[in-house]
């Protein structure tokens, strides 16, 4: 018989400065105006002097790119090797909550909702771009553009950016809070996973500390991707409509659809994000299976099985490509600014996944958040990507000749049936992306300000939504989205040695777990105590 140790409550509490019980809404003062503050100096600085901010932020990124860009490397790679060994070894059967505790959503709801927050815009902005972008410009020397082994480096490193890499850098984050929060019971936001870390008299302030750099990440991650779907749906517009392309109108999508995230998020995660992402996968499907449908059908078949084969086995020399020997510019206009966009984005998916995932165990929660995104990324650029290549390489189009990136995707599906309800399609689900990413961003930061409250006050969401906007408007008027991108990487970069102790905290929190240790019953006498809930029973 299994004799089970009672859970570890020690951190119930979580680190100093956690709200006490039956204060859960109460709000973090000093967070929230500091936080505030240094977001409101921003606006206010980019909107006296642009000019500036875009040259000052442009000269910071290339001296991080140019001495730091290695940390970014290894430290994504070094997340994909740690959540899949916190998958694979005995912890992964360790539940992110009780023993007999079981998830609240379904699994179809659980990836549609992940997968939306994490990266629904990109994949719209990036899905036909960044392919032909890498056919004709290939990522290393030696290559010939436009060639088939061109079209093979273009879909390793599509999906090097968009697969293990990126939803390891969530799951980790995820899995720490979820962790935190749900196994060892602790109360305190973001911060309350690093009380393994946080000791002594200065624990307070360090806690605060990292709860506002998570809220810096987080609404500069947010304004890229408002930025970027802003700019296709302006693309979409023109494409239908012959709405001018600009900053002004650009300004004005952000506007009307700050509105709408800002009234889907006060109304609370079960009827704002969870239907808007459930309707956003339906449509996205139904999207992709079309374009296979009418597109280069067998050209695609051929391409996604040789794609995953391809990627695998590149792996492992991409992971470690730092540009020592050529190509930094590229990796730093690429790779580099996709781990920090990713990193930036971490407080607020692997809160969001945090909060959707109690419940699954690590093994469950590892897999399915760093292997389903992964095998729809594979097929999302196996279809657009693929088609976009298609196109590019038998000369039906050139992709990259038709102006700006947020047109290409319209211009690709002006070449098949149904051109103008497919562009519909699109502008409608960047909108709902939009919509429901924002949402989750705005609702994660007010808990940020609220000791991690499930449902912190309406007024915090619909400010940091609004200011989330604002943001995205500041930037595009001070350099457009090459200006959102500088500002995303120079956040990124505290706090990518934020995630590096987030890591080791929860390391030592697992190392501890309870559900693990050999429990003593008699002199020379052990037994495992088993950590589901069908070990209590024997």
């Amino acid at each position: 018989m299994a004799v089970r140790e009672p859970q570890d409550r020690t951190a119930a509490t979580g680190p100093p400065g956690a709200a006490p019980p039956g204060r859960r809404r109460a709000v973090d003062r000093p967070v929230l105006v500091v936080s505030l503050a240094v977001v409101l100096v921003l606006l206010v600085v980019g909107v006296a002097v642009p000019e500036q901010l875009a040259t000052a932020s442009a000269a910071l990124l290339t001296g991080i790119t140019t001495n730091v860009g290695w940390a970014f490397v290894i430290g994504a790679t070094g997340f994909v090797v740690l959540a899949l060994v916190l998958a694979f070894s005995r912890l992964g059967t360790v539940r992110l909550g009780r023993d007999d505790e079981r998830p609240e959503h379904s699994r179809a709801s659980w990836i549609a909702m992940m997968f939306s927050a994490g990266m629904g815009i990109g994949l719209m902005f990036y899905g036909v771009t960044e392919p032909a972008t890498h056919l004709m410009t290939p990522p290393e020397a030696g290559v010939a553009a436009g060639s088939d082994a061109a079209a093979a480096m273009s879909m390793n490193y599509s999906l090097f950016h968009w697969g293990l890499h990126p939803w390891a850098i969530y799951a980790v984050v995820g899995l720490a809070l979820a962790y935190s929060s749900y196994r060892k019971g602790r109360e305190g936001g973001f911060s309350a996973a690093f009380a393994p870390l946080l000791r002594g008299p200065r624990a307070k302030g360090a806690a605060r500390a990292i709860d506002v750099l998570a809220i810096f990440a987080t609404i500069f991650g947010s304004a890229v991707s408002l930025g970027l779907g802003a700019a296709q749906m302006n693309g979409g517009l023109t494409e239908l409509f012959g709405t001018p392309t600009g900053t002004g109108v650009q300004i004005t999508i952000i506007a009307v659809l700050t509105l709408c995230f800002v009234v889907s998020a006060v109304s609370g995660i079960e009827r704002g994000v969870k239907w808007l992402s459930n309707t956003n996968m339906v449509l996205a499907l139904g999207l992709l299976f079309f374009l296979f449908v009418v597109g280069p059908t067998v050209y695609i078949l051929d391409l996604v099985p040789n794609a995953a084969g391809d990627y695998l086995a590149a792996l492992p020399g991409m992971s470690v490509r730092t540009g020592a020997f050529g190509g930094g510019e590229w990796l730093s206009g690429w790779t580099i600014f996709y781990w920090a966009w990713w990193i930036s984005w971490t407080p607020f998916v692997g809160a969001f996944l945090a909060k959707i995932s109690r419940g699954r165990t690590i093994r469950e929660f590892v897999v399915g958040v760093m292997l389903v995104p992964t095998l729809v990324s594979l097929l999302w650029f196996g279809v657009f990507g693929g088609t976009a290549m298609h196109l590019q390489m038998t000369g039906a189009l050139d992709v990259l000749g038709q102006g700006a990136q947020e047109s290409q995707m319209f211009a690709v599906l002006g070449q098949y049936p149904l051109a103008t309800l497919t562009s519909v399609v699109v502008v409608l689900l960047v909108a709902i992306f939009f919509v429901s990413g924002a949402d989750a961003a705005s609702i994660v930061m007010a808990s940020l300000c609220s000791f991690g409250a499930d449902e912190p006050r309406r007024w915090l969401i619909a400010m940091w939504g609004v200011l989330t906007g604002a943001v995205a408007v500041v930037l595009l008027q001070a350099g457009g989205l090459v200006a959102l991108q500088n500002v995303t990487i120079i956040v990124a970069t505290p706090f990518l040695l934020v995630m590096v102790a987030l890591c080791v905290a929860l390391v030592r929190d697992l190392r501890r777990e309870p559900a693990l240790k050999l429990v003593k019953l008699t002199p020379g006498q052990q037994v495992v105590t088993l950590p589901d809930s069908e070990g209590a029973r024997r």
